[in-house]
């Protein structure tokens, strides 16, 4: 039977389970569709993504997890009974916990069978807690068999972090904040090698810090094929009013990663489709340690991609940004509508606009002023010029950054400012900025091209400090020029601020060291080559003067001394004769492991120590640099890339060999690296946690390789904590859930025990947590805690590796727990 409703002046001929979809969506409550967290796919919207299926051959095993009224397995088979794919035999596993939608799945289904190729499993259970079981061997389950397909419309809900589906993930090695993740986590995990999983979720993974492991586990497991986005947030499930900005991915299991198809459209109807290819280094940068998901919506390169002088980080222009501290529900009782005595300007969003800041605003809904006292004062800044970026925007706003100056002027006589919780924060170490300085941010920051570049990360609205701190800015002096100018225009308009990033004063003088940094940084080699001297040393191979086009590079021989003299001739920099070692060790070394260059090529058999030693530039590396920052440069280095192993992969294939193994739950396992200090941090871990905190779990564990060896941000963020890679984090942090504590643990092999500068450092790190904060020392043995025992602040513990079972408390009125500020 078919059926047919209006659209846009138009008769539609809808299919009976479309008919279906339409009417559930329509008298189903929203508390319903909420307690689930589903809503239906659409008939056009599930016939795309069956469509983005490479045709096949042979046994199909089909998943459909979070399966509703069967649109997504339907649209599947119907492409394979229309002969689209070649399967000689399809059997669909088809989950769904909903009671009310198993006969409306089970018809929707059964349709296609009749010809004894056809096998379909309806399992009303928890799709999570099957799968879980199955991947871990649980005795008493029945394993599910790999599939071949995965086709997902998976629930959007947040995942406590102590439910039981969080703690069932985890054993599964899965460490993630909503189901919609879960479930392509899962369904990434069930599929055979070579297994195509195509999905609809919302983009919020593409980026933060809450869905880094996520993004983890799915770049390690699968390899991008395509990703569709669409361009109006209200499409994509439209009938059932979602503003949710949602990607259609598709993974292919265990498979080498390749350029992603990443193609767009208006709505659900496709009508105005298109694709383009991008090689993987536009979809996750290489020198993201966060691995943010970027979606170009051109094939264009974007302003920051073409631009060699906004490459620099906030710790290198010497900013730093943190969410507003003031958070007003915690601090209601020194809250005041307008100022006066005692109390002190307090800044919400809602005082910026375009035209600057405004305060006091009367009749305002939130508080403009703040007590400033005991309770109060080190949330508080000291009165001067900030920038400042809100951190939510509403779903259909234009704009996601929109950054504002704080003109400590308008404050008269204040001496310190509060800053709310919902705006993000430019300053210098908790204190104002230089004017110029701030004024150029904000500028760098409002232009349209920035706000682009976001966008190709970040698929909500709200601006996160992370993604800010993860951006790339001009240099200081660059920003300073731009304020200076921006202070002398008065009000400016949005087409002055986007044309002033093209004028001299976003340029940069070394332009050219600025390209071989980044180039190095694209190679793949390791940090301790990403600087300067390795940058000059790339230009001396090339004999790329100032000004000479990278088109234009040469291949001379050259040695170490030469090299050292053409950087002095040519870039001003002046290296000490005892800088050859350097040189030779902590560079040329590097390059000719990694291949980029060549050592002795006229000569192979010459003595290593001899004076006439000299290096030229690998051939293909030579081909692939002279098309650097044209059109197929990006191209040309995914080629390069593709045959040439890296040293930083190469390197990380030798450290991965001696890591260290870490059970931090049963049957959950990380590996950190090797060191004594990480023999350490797993007998805290192992032997200390179950002991003294039993029960507890992990929410973060330091590394020497990575800062990140576990981390756990949505659970500490539960907590009321907020760090970022930047926070002087203690080794290892433990919830110990029984009691609300967080215990944090310092291992003496890293800074130093918790003394009673450390005990300051980590209280303001945590001052924001709701759980008590206990601190612990812990030592690999007696001996070396000897050394330390005039430092050990009071009222700490101390746990020693070789005597687990004993801890030591220094002072205090009791043995374990946490106390009160001061």
């Amino acid at each position: 039977m078919a059926f047919r409703r209006k659209e846009e002046g138009e008769t539609v001929l809808l299919s009976a389970v479309e008919h279906r979809r339409l009417q559930l969506s329509k008298t189903t409550r929203a508390e319903k569709k909420a307690h689930f967290g589903q809503f239906l796919t659409s008939e056009r919207t599930a016939a795309f993504m069956a469509g983005l299926f490479p045709d096949g051959g042979g046994d199909c095993r089909l998943l459909d997890a979070g399966a509703g009224i069967g649109s997504l397995s339907a649209a599947f088979l119907d492409r394979w009974r229309n002969g689209g794919l070649h399967f000689q035999r399809v059997e669909i596993d088809a989950f769904e916990l909903d009671h009310n939608l198993i006969e409306y799945l089970s018809a929707t289904l059964t349709k296609f069978d009749g010809k004894g190729d056809f096998f379909v499993n309806i399992r009303e259970e928890d799709f999570i807690h099957c799968a879980v079981e199955s991947l871990t061997g649980d005795l008493f389950s029945s394993p599910l068999k790999h599939f071949t397909h995965a086709i997902l419309n998976p629930p959007y809900k947040k995942i406590n972090s102590n439910s039981a589906h969080r703690l069932a993930l985890r054993r599964a090695g899965i460490e993630t904040v909503n189901l919609y993740s879960a479930f392509v986590a899962l369904a990434v995990g069930l599929s055979a090698q070579g297994g195509q999983i195509v999905a609809i979720i919302p983009r919020s993974f593409c980026n933060g810090p809450y869905y880094r492991p996520f993004r983890d586990f799915i770049l390690e497991r699968t390899a991008i094929r395509h990703m569709h986005l669409f361009e109006s947030r209200s499409k994509a499930f439209k009938d059932d009013n979602v503003l949710q900005e949602n990607i259609i991915i598709r993974l292919e299991r265990g498979a080498q990663q390749g350029p992603v198809t990443v193609s767009t459209s208006a709505d659900d109807s496709f009508s105005d489709l298109t694709a383009h290819q991008h090689p993987f280094d536009r979809i996750v940068f290489l020198d993201d340690p966060e691995r943010f998901i970027h979606v170009p919506m051109s094939s264009q390169q974007s302003t920051f991609e073409q631009s060699l002088a906004i490459r620099y980080t906030l710790a290198d222009i010497g900013i730093r940004i943190s969410t507003g501290p003031v958070v007003d529900f915690r601090l209601k009782a020194h809250l005041r509508d307008t100022p006066g005595p005692g109390a002190v300007p307090l800044l919400y969003p809602g005082h910026f606009s375009s035209s600057g800041t405004i305060w006091p605003i009367e009749g305002m809904k939130k508080s403009n002023a703040i007590e400033r006292n005991a309770e109060t004062e080190k949330w508080l800044y000291p009165n001067g010029y900030y920038c400042v970026v809100r951190r939510f925007s509403s779903k259909e706003e234009k704009r996601r950054i929109v950054a504002s100056v704080v003109e400590p002027g308008i404050f008269g006589e204040a001496p310190v400012l509060g800053f709310e919780n919902h705006l993000n924060l430019f300053h210098d170490n908790k204190h104002g900025l230089p004017e110029p300085l701030a004024r150029g941010l904000a500028v760098f920051l409002n232009m349209t091209a920035v706000d682009e570049q976001f966008r190709r990360f970040s698929g909500h609205t709200q601006v996160n400090a992370t993604d800010l701190r993860l951006m790339r800015y001009p240099s200081r002096d660059a920003l300073i020029q731009l304020g200076e100018w921006a202070a002398s225009q008065g009000t400016l308009s949005q087409d002055q601020i986007d044309q002033a990033r093209n004028t001299e004063r976003m340029k940069e003088k070394n332009d050219s060291i600025g390209a071989a940094k980044q180039i190095i940084l694209s190679l793949g080699l390791p940090r301790a080559q990403q600087n300067e001297r390795s940058a000059l040393c790339l230009l001396a191979l090339l004999n790329l003067t100032p000004g000479k086009a990278w088109a234009d590079a040469e291949n001379p021989l050259i040695g170490i001394t030469p090299i050292m003299d053409w950087a002095r001739e040519h870039y001003g920099k002046d290296y000490a004769p005892n800088t050859r070692e350097t040189v030779r060790r902590q560079t040329m070394h590097q390059f000719c492991d990694a291949g980029v260059a060549l050592y002795n090529p006229d000569r192979p058999d010459r003595p290593v120590n001899s004076p006439k030693a000299v290096y030229q530039i690998e051939p293909a590396a030579l081909d692939l640099l002279r098309t650097f920052g044209s059109p197929a440069w990006h191209q040309n280095l995914v080629a390069y890339l593709a045959k040439c192993e890296t040293l930083v992969a190469k390197y990380a294939k030798e450290r991965d060999q001696n890591r260290i193994p870490v059970e931090i739950a049963p049957g959950q396992q990380i590996t950190i690296s090797p060191g004594e200090h990480s023999e350490l941090i797993r007998a805290i871990i192992e032997d200390f946690a179950p002991r003294f905190a039993p029960g507890s779990v992990l929410v973060y564990a330091g590394d020497t390789g990575d800062k990140w060896g576990y981390f756990d941000a949505a659970l500490l963020a539960e907590l009321g904590v907020d760090v970022d890679s930047h926070g002087k984090m203690p080794d290892v942090v433990l919830h110990y859930a029984t009691k609300n504590w967080l215990v944090l643990v310092e291992s003496v092999t890293s800074h130093g025990p918790v003394d009673g500068k450390r005990h300051a450092e980590l209280a303001d790190l945590f001052a924001s947590s709701t759980a008590g904060l206990v601190y612990v020392t812990a030592f690999p043995n007696r001996a070396i805690m000897g050394r330390y025992l005039a430092e050990i602040a009071w009222e700490t513990e101390v746990w020693v590796a070789d005597a687990p079972s004993h801890l030591i408390h220094f002072n205090g009125e009791r043995f374990l727990g946490p106390y009160s500020s001061p």
